[in-house]
Order: C-alpha cells, then structure tokens, then sequence
C-alpha cells in the first residue's frame, strides 16, 4: 500500500535542531506507526536555511511581521528561505498534511511569541505554516496528532 506522505518537524523526530540546540521529541505511537510505514519526510526549516544549531531565539515582530532574534538582528529573509525549502520538499514528496511544533516563527500553527522575547504567547502561524496553507497543506501541532491520524486514512482510503 502506497500512504500519504506526512512533513513533519524534525525535532518531534528527536533531532537536535531548535534555537538552543535541544528536540521536542514527540514519543506518540502513532508517530512511531508513520515512521514505520515510511511516511514521514523530515524537516527543520530554520537548520535547512543555514541557521546553526544552538542560535539566537527569534520572535515575529506583530507589529509589522518582521523577525528579529534576541540580539535585534533582522533575520526575516532566513525565514522566508526555509519556509520556501519547505514548501519545495513537501511539494517534491507529495505531501498533503505537516506535523509542526507549534510556538516557532517558522512552524508556529497555533500560536507564536509576541516578539518581545518575554515568553508571551499570541495566536498566529509561522512563516513556514502560513506558506504551506497557503498551498494546500493542512498543518497539524502534536496536540492535535488524533486528527491528523483521522484525516491520514480518510486520504489513504480515498487514494
């Protein structure tokens, strides 16, 4: 059987990718399942711009969506770079669904931090999530990981 590839942020895979140079390692069965069934295409697309691992936090500015990260250093341009990677692999893989750790500028899908590095949290997306929705990709937080389970095999029943 052929299933619906899955983008997913490679720090729920356990890889040592975030600002400070830690994962979100997701320990979910079914992630585990996907993994197993060969769906998962990996991602980090801050690491796939070039940012090194640890780097400076960065918030989106609300005011004007500009990113900046802790030192006042504009790094909006890196964003976009690695939402653009992205988007071009889950493209590539045929990837009709993402799994993001949500609070990043980059693959924030629920909420983001107010850009004041105070550990404010506001609804909004990433760079990342915005340009993936914007092409069709429904994208997923790990507290939403039953829905997307739901949503996987009512596209792998419709293939």
């Amino acid at each position: 059987m052929v299933f619906t590839r899955l983008l997913v942020s490679a720090c729920l895979l356990g890889q040592k990718v975030r600002y400070n140079g830690s994962d979100k390692r997701l320990g979910d069965r079914l992630l585990a399942l996907w993994q197993q069934q060969g769906r998962i295409v990996p991602i980090c697309p801050e690491v796939a711009a070039g940012l090194p691992t640890p780097r400076p936090p960065a918030e989106i500015r609300p005011s004007d969506g500009r990113i900046f990260d802790d030192t006042g250093a504009e790094v909006t341009d890196i964003f976009e770079t690695g939402a653009q990677i992205a988007l071009t692999v889950a493209q590539r893989e045929g990837c009709r669904f993402a799994l993001l750790t949500d609070g990043s500028p980059s693959c924030g899908a629920r909420f983001i931090y107010d850009g004041s590095f105070s550990g404010t949290r506001i609804p909004g997306a990433g760079r990342t999530v915005a340009l993936l929705r914007r092409h069709g990709i429904a994208v997923y937080t790990p507290s939403d990981i039953h829905s997307l389970s739901m949503a996987l095999e009512r596209e792998d029943r419709s293939a």
